[in-house]
């Protein structure tokens, strides 16, 4: 059984760190780019972060480079979105999936283009 799992979030205030973790299993991960998506109230799903399976390359839009850092750990089959310096834009629920592309679908914020979702998880940054 396919499964994505998504943690870390929560409520912190303006400034603050929070880190999410998207643990896997019932596939191959480590044959997949794994990307972070977020949606706001009101918003589409937009594709923010992404690490590719072969080479690790990682990709960020524009908002979040320089505050948020992706890592991938295939012995534990987890990803982690380090956030920090957060700002109430932010507040969003945030998914992981899998990207058969290389990160090809995140970057497009393609959401077709991903083979495996997880359930998101919320982050509220206010104060």
């Amino acid at each position: 059984q396919v499964q994505l799992v998504a943690s870390g979030g929560g409520l912190v205030q303006p400034g603050g760190s929070l880190r999410l973790s998207c643990a896997t299993s019932g596939f191959v991960s480590e044959r997949y780019a794994i990307g972070w998506f977020r949606q706001a109230p009101g918003k589409e799903r937009e594709g923010i972060s992404c690490i590719a399976d072969s080479d690790e390359n990682t990709y960020y839009t524009d908002s979040v480079k320089g505050r948020f850092t992706i890592s991938r750990d295939n012995v534990k089959n987890t990803v982690y979105l380090q956030m920090i310096n957060l700002k109430p834009e932010d507040t969003a629920v945030y998914y992981c999936a899998a990207d058969p592309l290389g990160c090809r679908s995140v970057v497009a914020s393609d959401i077709y283009g991903l083979e495996y979702w997880g359930k998101g998880t919320p982050v509220t940054v206010s104060s």
